[in-house]
């Protein structure tokens, strides 16, 4: 690799750098982190050693500063035990680790190891992702169905929108994915994109993880604390499972909306926020409001466009490209070499009817990768509850195809005859006819 050491002492400097360069690795030497970010942009670095009290620019600028203009630089900080703290949160930002002075060279040589092995690893994702995603969708979001185009030109126009967003869908079936992507496509992008389920919470505890609270709003509030909503400023806020949330609870967030602005539990002061709303459900929301589940002036707040995601079994076409994107995901993921999946594990896999929709698929297939012994997925490596179905020619045959076999077995059984067919069916002699016409069936009249 190309190695910077940025460190005001020189001792440090030579030390790393006779160790590094023994590794085989090129070593650049800096004393200050401007005179570092004057050669970034040429040296090609792949890792850098930066000490984070430096003369000048501190060391977690130089870290931000870099990181801005090349993103895929590693950065090991070297901090003395009194700033182990500062480099703690500065990994948050996006440094890969930190080593304390005194430096220790097999510790320098171990991460030294790690850092490459990561860069090789997010190269590899990076470049498996490349080929994937301008065939087959968009984003992390796979599919060549009808439907599935549908959801990817509705997503794409709403994105670079600021307006608010209910994504329908049974659970599993991608909701937060598609609320990250629209988040990712829009003018927000560099701004939180903060999640919050519903669901299950009682309103008081809703209130405070979304509003916020004084200290001493209420017993065992010895601190203030910044709400989800505040901490979304100027970003986007996706509320999961948004159907479950108490009514009382839908006036106060219908405030927010209304408003641009929230009050902490406990506070007075109001509190002014520039906020995006995707709201997700698996729930009926028109059958809610009409039933007084759900507040209609919340729901037309939320609903300005709505995305519908299908189930897996409304978008069977990408079955298998799903469980190949899979495949080819968990491979890298445990350094497998999975080639492919026996025919027998491949037939189950494509009958199944995924009630928990391409989440389900998604586990099935890790799990498959994870136990597998061979360059093959075989149907020991598919969970118990599948190794068990039992797939004539291959596959199921589907609700239609089991329609039309027996309504071919009627009308052999009655020499053709309509009218008698459609007795023994309990069917109208026109509906009859149209499934005949549906499916191809002929008729002595």
């Amino acid at each position: 690799m190309n190695i910077a050491v940025v460190d005001d002492e020189v001792i440090v400097q030579k030390r790393l750098q006779a160790a590094l360069e023994k590794e085989g690795h090129l070593v650049r030497t800096y004393g200050s982190g401007e005179e570092f970010l004057r050669d970034l942009d040429l040296g090609n670095f792949d890792l850098v050693f930066l000490d984070v009290i430096l003369p000048g620019l501190h060391g977690m600028e130089v870290l931000q500063q870099a990181k801005g203009r090349q993103p895929e630089i590693e950065f090991i900080l070297i901090t003395g035990h009194a700033s182990i703290d500062a480099a703690v949160g500065a990994i948050k930002k996006g440094a890969f680790h930190y080593v304390a002075k005194p430096l220790k060279l097999d510790e320098i040589r171990n991460l030294t190891r790690r850092a490459l092995e990561h860069k090789l690893l997010v190269t590899e994702n990076r470049q498996l992702k490349a080929r994937l995603e301008p065939l087959d969708g968009w984003g992390e979001m796979i599919g060549v169905s009808p439907k599935m185009k549908e959801v990817f030109n509705i997503t794409r126009k709403v994105a670079p929108l600021d307006c608010n967003v209910i994504i329908q869908g049974e659970s599993g079936t991608g909701k937060e994915l598609v609320a990250r992507l629209i988040h990712r496509e829009s003018a927000r992008n560099t701004r939180p994109f903060v999640a919050f389920n519903c669901g299950g919470f009682t309103e008081e505890l809703i209130a405070s993880e979304l509003f916020g609270y004084e200290r001493g709003a209420f017993t065992g509030a010895i601190a203030t604390k910044i709400g989800i909503l505040e901490t979304a400023h100027r970003g986007t806020v996706f509320m999961d499972e948004i159907g479950d949330m108490p009514l009382s609870m839908q006036g106060k967030l219908l405030r927010v909306i209304q408003e641009n602005q929230i009050t902490r539990v406990g506070g007075n002061r109001p509190i002014q926020l520039d906020l995006r709303f995707i709201a997700a459900t698996n729930k009926d929301l028109k059958q809610a409001v009409a039933e007084g589940r759900f507040r209609e002036d919340l729901y037309f707040r939320l609903n300005v466009v709505q995305i519908t995601l299908p189930s897996l079994m409304e978008r069977q076409e990408d079955i298998l490209l799903l469980i190949q994107y899979f495949l080819n995901l968990f491979s890298h993921k445990f350094a497998k070499r999975i080639t492919g999946i026996e025919k027998k594990a491949m037939a189950v896999l494509r009958a199944y009817p995924y009630p928990g929709n391409v989440r389900e698929l998604q586990n099935i297939i890790e799990r498959a990768v994870a136990l597998a012994e061979k360059e093959t997925v075989t149907l020991v490596d598919l969970p118990p509850d599948l190794q068990e179905i039992d797939v004539p020619n291959g596959r199921f045959n589907t609700l239609e195809e089991q329609e039309r076999d027996y309504i071919q077995k009627v009308l052999e059984y009655t020499n053709h005859q309509v009218g008698a067919s459609a007795r023994i069916l309990a069917l109208p002699r026109t509906t009859l006819w149209r499934k005949m016409k549906k499916y191809g069936l002929s008729s002595k009249a």
